[in-house]
């Protein structure tokens, strides 16, 4: 037994502390989550899954755990300002695992449409919850089932489409070290429409622990768009699993990038359910130092005629170290499949370390599948060229690394945060970005 013990002592002290605190529909699972936590521990790096990432290491620290749910005293609306503002959004904010009830957000959102606390709605809540992240298939995934209190929820009924964009800012805020626990439900009903785009941030100087699932259930002929951003700061640790389901003739848009950041583990596991299913998913890494960023990902062709593309692409500097793990199952009887998967990685020192491993598993003869990966650093010849044209090695070094991440920045969808990234993205190359303007929390 390793660094779960503490994790089995806390919950077997606090479980009536926990339960008290948290609505039915989490407090339903939380037993047989324990249970599976304590089955399995946490997976050690001979674990395929997680061969890029000691988990026991990360989770060994004894961090606080806000399992009495006292009040964190701040208002992010007047407090806090994003690195991606004015983007017409309507904008939400979550204080460590809390849905922030503030002031409503600027924008009128569509008839039956929500957005709130998932203690809000237990019944409906209770139809999704768990359903998809199953606690007996990862131990984090148990982890943050028997420990979550509050988390974010997100209705769209059957044909709604909101229009305008939703932004949800993550912020980290403690004057200890803590544990942060964090759930997210959405639910895009048949012919329905969103664009969501996740933000996290830390607000103050100290350790943060972030366990997070997302569970994301998208309708036949639904519609989801779901970005995530991290700028948090090198004491920071996120562990994210996402969870999406899709039905027939549905689209999913999902985007994962790290700008800033401690160390990092994202998983993501997704499930084409229904024919003409498609879902697109891009990443892009930028890391120095000695940050750490790992995306896992396994997509599930379960039938036929469905269409899924990957593009991930890391640059790394210093000591950084990336991982991109990728994984297409396409299921007997999932005929005319067509997917592609792609990594690209550029390391910008010796010192830099990549590990690439896509992979295919097919059972089905008639589809169009295919995967490669490369890392390699920037051209001489291209620095060279630059450098007898009066560019200067740093500049021209800003510029290539600037052009190799950019393919996946315009891919996105939403156009405002494609714009807004390539300004970050730039400042994050010249080593202007160190926190969010206008952050008020970090000064």
């Amino acid at each position: 037994m390793g660094s779960e013990q503490q994790y089995i002592e806390l919950y077997e002290q606090a479980r009536e502390m926990i339960i008290k605190h948290a609505p039915e529909p989490m407090n339903a699972v939380r037993d047989q989550a324990f249970e599976d936590f304590k089955a399995q521990g946490f997976p050690s790096k001979k674990v395929e899954r997680y061969k890029y990432t000691d988990m026991q290491k990360l989770f060994a620290p004894d961090y606080g755990v806000n399992l009495n749910r006292l009040q964190i005293p701040v208002n992010p609306y007047e407090a806090f300002r994003c690195d991606v503002p004015n983007l017409s959004t309507s904008l939400y904010f979550t204080v460590n695992d809390a849905f922030f009830r503030g002031e409503a957000p600027h924008g009128h959102l569509p008839e039956g449409v929500i957005i709130g606390s998932l203690r809000d709605y237990p019944e409906l809540v209770s139809k999704y919850y768990a359903k998809l992240a199953k606690t007996g298939d990862d131990a984090v995934t148990a982890l943050n089932t028997m420990l979550a209190q509050d988390g974010l929820f997100v209705y769209v009924p059957k044909n709604v489409k909101v229009d305008r964009a939703v932004q949800v800012i993550n912020i980290l805020r403690a004057d200890v070290d803590l544990m942060v626990n964090r759930r997210v439900l959405i639910v895009v009903e048949a012919g329905a429409e969103i664009k969501m785009l996740f933000c996290d941030h830390a607000a103050d100087d100290r350790r943060f622990l972030t366990t997070q699932v997302i569970e994301s259930y998208v309708g036949e002929n639904a519609s989801l768009d779901l970005y995530c951003l991290e700028e948090t700061h090198h004491k920071n640790v996120r562990v994210s699993n996402v969870y999406i389901d899709q039905q027939a003739n549905s689209r999913v848009n999902h985007n994962v990038i790290t700008l800033h950041n401690g160390t990092t583990r994202n998983r993501l596991d997704l499930t084409l359910s229904g024919e003409g299913a498609e879902c697109q998913c891009y990443g892009c890494v930028i890391a120095d130092k000695q940050q750490h960023v790992d995306n896992n990902t396994l997509i599930t062709h379960r039938v036929s005629h469905c269409t899924s593309s990957e593009l991930y692409k890391y640059v790394l500097d210093e000591q950084a170290t990336g991982a991109f793990a990728g994984r297409v199952l396409v299921e007997h009887g999932a005929q005319k499949t067509t997917s592609q998967m792609t990594n690209q990685n550029l390391t910008a020192t010796r010192e830099a370390h990549m590990y690439t491993q896509p992979m295919l598993e097919i059972y089905a003869d008639d589809v169009k599948c295919a995967h490669g990966s490369t890392v390699g650093q920037l051209n001489d010849a291209a620095l060279f060229y630059m450098q007898q044209r009066g560019i200067s090695r740093n500049e021209a070094k800003v510029l290539l690394q600037n052009a190799f991440i950019n393919e996946v920045i315009d891919k996105m969808q939403l156009a405002p945060l494609r714009d807004r990234l390539h300004y970050l993205v730039e400042k994050r190359f010249r080593g202007e970005l160190n926190k969010c303007k206008g952050c008020k929390l970090c000064k």
